[in-house]
């Protein structure tokens, strides 16, 4: 396959060369796109290959930043705004210490975390909220299932339902109100973008990333969601890698990388990554929205324009390779293997 071309810090709306990166492009996707963003199709960063025929193609956009922040390639438009989805968790995290809740540890780590949803997920939860004298009843998460499917399964066959703890973001939003019964900040309305603690969060993901917000949705959870472009994103958890010591940002990066298994879980990429590459945070998001930093201050990002989350490891691990690293995990990252009447006949695989 061929691989990227290095390119130089964008200048202008486009983050990719159209003369150096038309051969990498082309190779991608059919369309070769590699022209102005506002008029390209993304290029393809995966393809799904089911008994030797591609049956299906997932485009999208990706960054990787150099050790000193500057961009050293691109695929797609990495310059427009995107949702980064729960990639904002450690900006939001960092300002429930500004606020000044003391977390660290295992605490911090869930304040930025997508949990699983396992067992010790959910003890720790409910011991966070009684510590700061909340309950689950001042949760405003959506009732929800384990993220983990595994976990899912179990919980159901228990004979639980739906609930706003076991919601991935429970963690977040437990942070979330402690910090605001500290600073004795309205409890109701702490998702309102106007509220004292978004405004924090907001002013943090600007000073992390560079870049203005272009857009404010609602995230899955309920919270304010931050647009950011793909290049922003990047620069964010570069920022949190390379901050002083001690500073909000390069606490909740070490709590991250100590305790990946509170940032996700024991069956998921995240974790995988942060245990196997020791000084990596890396973070997902839904609607296919991968962030990661490397300690020696190189990152990335990219989403995958249809949502399809079954690409992010194969995309990640072909990036990381394309970085020069090698490591068994990158193996078990790129593994993404589609059945047929249960037994395996292909798989999704990055195709840049």
């Amino acid at each position: 396959m061929t691989s990227p071309t290095p390119i130089s810090e964008p200048t202008s709306e486009s983050a990719t060369s159209p003369d150096s990166l038309t051969a990498a492009l082309s190779s991608a996707s059919p369309a070769s796109p590699a022209s102005s963003p506002s008029s390209a199709v993304s290029p393809v960063l995966a393809e799904v290959v089911r008994s030797g025929f591609v049956e299906g193609r997932h485009r999208g956009s990706l960054v990787v930043l150099a050790a000193d922040g500057s961009v050293d390639w691109a695929l797609g438009d990495v310059t427009a705004p995107v949702f980064p989805r729960s990639t904002n968790k450690p900006m939001q995290a960092a300002a429930v210490l500004r606020a000044g809740l003391d977390l660290s540890g295992e605490r911090l780590a869930l304040a930025a975390a997508s949990h699983s949803g396992e067992a010790f997920h959910l003890e720790l939860v409910r011991s966070m909220l009684a510590e700061h004298g909340l309950t689950a009843d001042h949760l405003q998460t959506p009732a929800d299932l384990p993220l983990d499917p595994e976990e899912a399964e179990a919980y159901l066959a228990s004979g639980r339902v739906r609930d706003r703890l076991t919601m991935n973001c429970s963690g977040k939003h437990t942070a979330m109100l402690a910090a605001c019964a500290l600073n004795d900040w309205p409890l109701a309305t702490y998702l309102d973008e106007g509220h004292p603690l978004q405004q924090l969060v907001a002013d943090g993901v600007r000073t992390a990333s560079g870049e203005d917000v272009a857009h404010v949705g609602t995230d899955g959870c309920g919270a304010p969601l931050l647009s950011l472009s793909l290049t922003g994103l990047a620069r964010a958890f570069r920022h949190f890698v390379m901050a002083e010591p001690g500073s909000p940002e390069r606490r909740v990066a070490d709590a991250m990388r100590a305790h990946p298994e509170y940032v996700a879980g024991t069956r998921r990429p995240d974790t995988w990554l942060m245990q196997a590459l020791p000084g990596t945070l890396s973070k997902m998001g839904a609607e296919a929205v991968q962030a990661l930093a490397l300690p020696d201050g190189r990152a990335l990002a990219f989403k995958i324009d249809d949502g399809a989350t079954r690409t992010l490891g194969p995309v990640l691990a072909r990036t990381l390779r394309l970085m020069g690293l090698d490591a068994p995990v990158l193996s078990r990252l790129e593994d993404a293997p589609l059945l047929g009447g249960g037994t395996r006949v292909g798989e999704v695989r990055a195709s840049f």
